[in-house]
């Protein structure tokens, strides 16, 4: 290991170098490691590169920028030409350039005098939040209700004073919890400690300055701009407050769950800026729901935004524990959108925000995959994890911030244009499952399930639009994260070498591999040698990977750990790299899934190596359908049959699927296949809004067969694809299998419990061909999909949920269907 520490010890000057001198550094090593790497071509520079060799020397992508079908002038707004050529700048390298003194006293003091020039004072705050939101006539009638419940309801009149004040007291106690208490001079003291801090346990925090740039911009509007960061981390609560500090952008409120609302932590929380709400807003303790805090937190967030105050907003509630983006939990960015509704204040600016990591502070979430229940935050976890901290270093952390955009043009032009519902995933999945059920196609009229006006006031279509809006939103921000150095060893090292690989091997996928993943528009987190980055995200992954020593030339060979918790690990930060290549996987699994029906049935006269255009598409649709509590693989104004359409042509244009356009007027889909498309939903629109009508793709178009690629590196690398989902699909069709002893009923929690336990079980007997499908955020998104396709019929029954096998689902051959459907796209 002395030499790895001799390999990180170089690459240290280069992560803090300033953005051209990385740049040039970038390109000149990419350079140098194509010729290394000609002597033997890797999986992916040979599968998919060749078509674009003149493109090692392009610039960075620029990540982030609006929708242009939603927000089109939002997408015109805070941009120019010249704001991706900015450049990455570390927030955390701070000397006396960066204040207005020079000299020997201003070099040993400059995180004090950088710190002191910020421009942080009380006025930027809100002020009387309190009094304000007591006095709002909303919180004043929910308080007399309250005071009348436990009498029969009367006029107001006939409320006891007494009661009303008893509830003021109670909602006084609920605001003290609720409202921060913002200083300047903590904001202060806080960011001189966390500059020590982060530059302890961490390489660098990079920032894009062009983002910076826009997001100045929007504070110059004299609108509330809300900041909706992934969440993946706690560190993930200062972070985002310290990078606005350091370039003079007032802090936001931060909404944190009341589970960190311990002593002396919490003090210093609400002074910077946060404020605890209850993670579970349904019911009051005596099972009721409690109409006086949701008009206090509905209130109190109307108040800040009217106060033109900044809100940083967690959307999916809860830290992520699989490494992917969890789904949204819209409960917060309801009340904004109410507020705008309301003419609280005149716009919003909402702003995507995308963080990424190389190792978080967390080290991991294995105990809680493993079914373990979540510890409470104290006061002791807190100072043991600042002391661990201090000890270890965690790489680099990548923060991305999108373009701002408008949430009133986002809300006009939902109410504008004519988007059908959304299909559930029964209506989706269950004519492709149980293709022989009587009336279960899809017809047009089904589409149409909201009013036909697109009125805001219209419940359902409110619901829609914040719903779509979550989605919106994570998707962006999900599609900012840069991929870390981390992510794509470990991903190479499950998916591609997990029977171990040499080091130069690895080293060479990982050039590769980044040069995918800049090529497909995302962003990467690091920068440097090849040779010296990996050898820094193995350093990083600690346990998770052996290393020996192998006598042929000397060499290291590096293979991942097989224990559950080291698998785990391992699977958490590749999934930093999945949202990459999933819609590639999602073609490469449905390939299959065509491919084997064909063997096990017979071509019935089609030729047994050309597969429809068309036919693909579905597959591929409804595995996305089948998979979408796991990833999201298109925006919610988007057709996800045109996304997965444009999926094919970027594997068409690899050269990995090849268009057999001599063959197609002779071959015909078989029975079944033509009988499989049409129980699917209808109508299959192509074109998008944002086309241009005299465009050709809205014309009907004939379907075009396609032929799979049989050289060897076109092979490894489907093979590979079909890999990333290889967890998931195991996981699913193990909760199938488990669902056939299923006796009911059964609460939900208990029977995830025991389907947990099941998989569990499986990797620990060797069984299981991925370890890593046996975590906890795989049984539960198992559970939920089977609930909506309607495999289980729930009731409610106090706080718990019962499952029950429906009645379509009873009979032995449908649960025997879903398996097949769902092995079908499996490569075993």
């Amino acid at each position: 290991m002395d030499e790895t520490a001799l390999s990180l010890g170089t690459i240290d000057v280069s992560y803090l170098s300033a953005s051209a001198e990385c740049s040039i550094s970038r390109c000149k090593h990419s350079s140098e490691e194509w010729g290394e790497c000609n002597s033997r071509p890797t999986l992916f520079r040979s599968a998919t590169l060749k078509w674009k060799e003149t493109l090692l020397s392009r610039k960075r992508p620029f990540v982030g920028r609006c929708c242009y079908v939603c927000t089109p002038q939002s997408r015109d707004n805070f941009f120019n030409a010249s704001i991706p050529s900015l450049g990455l700048r570390n927030v955390i390298y701070i000397n006396e350039t960066h204040t207005r003194y020079r000299g020997w006293l201003a070099r040993r003091l400059c995180y004090v005098l950088f710190v002191q020039e910020r421009d942080v004072h009380k006025g930027m705050f809100a002020k009387n939040l309190t009094e304000n939101v007591l006095n709002n006539s909303r919180v004043q009638k929910a308080i007399v209700d309250e005071a009348s419940e436990p009498s029969v309801p009367g006029s107001f009149a006939q409320t006891d004073p007494k009661a009303i004040n008893k509830v003021k007291k109670k909602a006084r106690k609920i605001l003290q919890e609720m409202v921060a208490n913002v200083s300047p001079a903590l904001i202060r003291l806080t960011g001189w400690v966390l500059l020590k801090l982060f530059n302890s346990f961490f390489w660098n925090i990079q920032i894009h300055r062009g983002q910076i740039e826009m997001v100045k911009a929007a504070t110059e509007m004299n609108l509330p701009l809300i900041f909706l960061p992934v969440h993946k981390s706690h560190i993930d609560y200062l972070l985002l407050t310290f990078i606005l500090f350091c370039h003079n952008i007032k802090a936001p409120y931060i909404a944190a769950g009341n589970n960190l609302n311990i002593p002396i932590f919490s003090t210093l929380i609400r002074k910077l800026g946060g404020f605890f709400i209850r993670r579970k807003l349904d019911q009051s303790p005596d099972g009721r729901k409690d109409f006086l805090y949701r008009a206090l937190l509905y209130v109190h967030i109307e108040e800040l935004l009217r106060q033109q105050q900044f809100l940083e907003i967690f959307l999916e509630g809860t830290r992520s524990r699989s490494g992917k983006t969890s789904g949204a939990r819209a409960g917060l960015l309801s009340v904004v959108v109410d507020a705008l509704l309301s003419n609280a204040t005149p716009d919003v600016l909402i702003i995507p925000v995308g963080i990424s990591y190389d190792r978080i502070i967390e080290g991991h979430y294995n105990s809680e995959q493993l079914g373990k229940p979540k510890k409470n935050e104290s006061l002791w976890s807190i100072a043991r994890g600042v002391f661990r901290m201090l000890r270890k270093n965690y790489g680099c952390v990548r923060v991305d911030f999108a373009q701002p955009f408008s949430l009133k043009e986002y809300v006009n032009s939902q109410s504008q244009k004519p988007v059908p519902a959304p299909l559930s995933l029964e209506q989706a999945l269950l004519p492709a499952i149980l293709p022989s059920r009587p009336n279960d196609t899809v017809h047009e009229g089904t589409e149409a399930s909201l009013p036909n006006s697109r009125d805001i006031t219209s419940e359902p279509f409110r619901r829609e639009l914040i719903s779509n809006l979550a989605e919106h939103i994570l998707f962006t921000a999900n599609k900012s994260c840069a991929v870390m150095s981390t992510h794509i060893v470990a991903c190479l090292l499950l998916y591609r070498h997990r029977q171990g690989t040499d080091l130069s091997r690895l080293v060479e996928d990982f050039f590769s591999m980044k040069e995918e993943v800049l090529a497909r528009d995302f962003d990467l987190g690091f920068s440097g040698n090849s040779d010296d980055v990996v050898m820094h995200a193995i350093h990083l992954l600690g346990n998770c990977v052996n290393i020996t020593n192998t006598s042929r030339n000397n060499e290291f060979f590096i293979t991942p750990s097989t224990t559950i918790p080291a698998v785990f690990e391992l699977n958490f930060y590749s999934n930093g790299v999945l949202h990459v290549f999933i819609k590639e996987a999602v073609i490469a699994c449905s390939l299959h899934a065509i491919q084997s029906r064909r063997y096990r049935n017979g071509t019935n006269g089609a030729s047994p190596s050309l597969i429809s255009q068309e036919h693909l598409v579905r597959k591929a649709a409804s595995l996305c359908y089948l998979l979408s509590n796991e990833f999201t693989v298109s925006l919610p104004c988007q057709v996800i049959y045109q996304v997965c359409h444009e999926s094919v042509e970027r594997l068409i244009q690899y050269g990995i699927l090849l268009v057999a356009e001599d063959d197609q007027e002779d071959v015909s889909p078989s029975l079944t296949e033509q009988q499989w498309d049409k129980k699917l939903p209808e109508p299959l629109s192509w074109r998008s809004d944002e086309e241009d009508e005299d465009s050709d793709f809205g014309e009907e178009q004939r379907d075009c067969y396609l032929k799979v690629s049989q050289s060897q590196e076109h092979q490894q690398y489907i093979t590979f694809l079909q890999r990333l989902l290889g967890p998931l699909l195991e996981a699913y069709s193990s909760a199938v299998i488990f669902v056939h002893n299923f006796s009911g009923p059964v609460s939900e929690s208990e029977y995830v419990q025991k389907l947990h336990r099941h998989l569990i079980s499986r990797t620990e007997k060797n069984v299981a061909v991925y370890a890593e499908s046996a975590t906890y955020s795989h049984v539960k998104n198992a559970v939920k999909v089977f609930k909506e396709i309607g495999v289980f019929n729930q009731t409610k029954q106090r706080r718990d949920t019962i499952l029950e096998l429906s009645t379509t689902f009873l009979p032995q051959r449908n649960r025997q269907k879903l398996l097949e459907f769902i092995m079908s796209f499996m490569v075993l």
